[in-house]
């Protein structure tokens, strides 16, 4: 069922014909006062590593491994996590994503994320890194029913700014959507290609690299919330935070991915207890 692991890099372009399917199901349960992991069903190189208790068995943690490191054209991810009524799961990644250049098929990564009522799903994976010509696809579609909590983050970096890479060929698109109980809450996409005026217009990107959003939805989300997140300083970029009647939404754009990390990670300590009625405790994995 599961594929050898054997791509560890892609060629300079990755051709049109070259796929790489992968599929990772996962559902998290409450068991007394316990959460535990009831699915785990995944085929190609997608894994979750075993269910982990930092915080003590109320909250399962789960790292969601790909082990190639990286997508390239013609890869189809599908990424699938149910959180039931009382559990409550946190998944992250253990390093950015990174998203090869290819020579004419996207790579495409779906993500399916359910959550039923008293549910709590923080589903906060780490940064995507979109390489020079790369053609990337990210599909995200979160379904809430009532009652249940939701803490997610995205941030992508165009371009491999450490090593002086720009964005400049090539394409991204993203869609978020996020509904509860059948009624739409917030609906998103992004199109971007390389030669895209936005990526250096005032009115959108400016020319920094680096964007990203982090949403937050359930009860406790009131003025004093807002005006503490908005009294966090933001380094090496810009944000902004909006609170809406049934969530907050904060943005960053800047020039550095761990400058939004943090910032992200502040708000995410301010949120957490607010929300859930648990203090913020950092994964490890973020500080490998």
């Amino acid at each position: 069922m599961n594929a050898p692991l054997r791509r560890l890099a892609p060629p300079a372009d990755t051709p049109a014909a070259a796929t790489w399917p992968a599929r990772l199901s996962l559902a998290f349960a409450q068991r007394g006062a316990r959460t535990v992991l009831t699915r785990r069903e995944h085929s190609g190189p997608l894994r979750l590593q075993k269910a982990l208790y930092p915080e003590g068995e109320a909250i399962c943690h789960g790292i969601v491994l790909h082990p190639p490191a990286g997508i390239a054209g013609g890869d189809q991810l599908h990424i699938a996590a149910e959180v039931g009524p009382g559990a409550h799961a946190l998944l992250t990644t253990p390093g950015a994503g990174k998203w090869y250049r290819s020579a004419g098929a996207e790579g495409v990564l779906t993500q399916q994320l359910n959550v039923a009522a008293g549910g709590v799903l923080e589903w906060l994976p780490q940064e995507n890194i979109v390489f020079d010509r790369a053609l990337a696809r990210m599909t995200t579609h979160i379904t809430l029913a009532p009652g249940a909590t939701l803490i997610a983050s995205d941030m992508t970096a165009l371009g491999r700014h450490g090593g002086g890479e720009r964005f400049d060929a090539g394409h991204l698109a993203q869609t978020l959507r996020i509904e509860r109980d059948g009624q739409p809450l917030w609906l998103e996409q992004v199109r971007l290609h390389g030669s895209d005026p936005l990526l250096h217009a005032p009115c959108g990107l400016a020319g920094r690299p680096v964007f990203g959003s982090l949403i937050a939805i359930g009860d406790g989300l009131d003025d004093a919330l807002l005006a503490a997140c908005r009294a966090l300083p933001v380094a090496h970029g810009d944000g902004a935070i909006t609170r809406l009647p049934e969530l907050l939404i904060a943005r960053y754009v800047g020039a550095r991915c761990e400058a939004g990390r943090a910032w992200f990670s502040q708000l995410w300590q301010l949120l957490r207890p607010a929300l859930t009625g648990r203090d913020a405790q950092t994964p490890r994995i973020w500080n490998t």
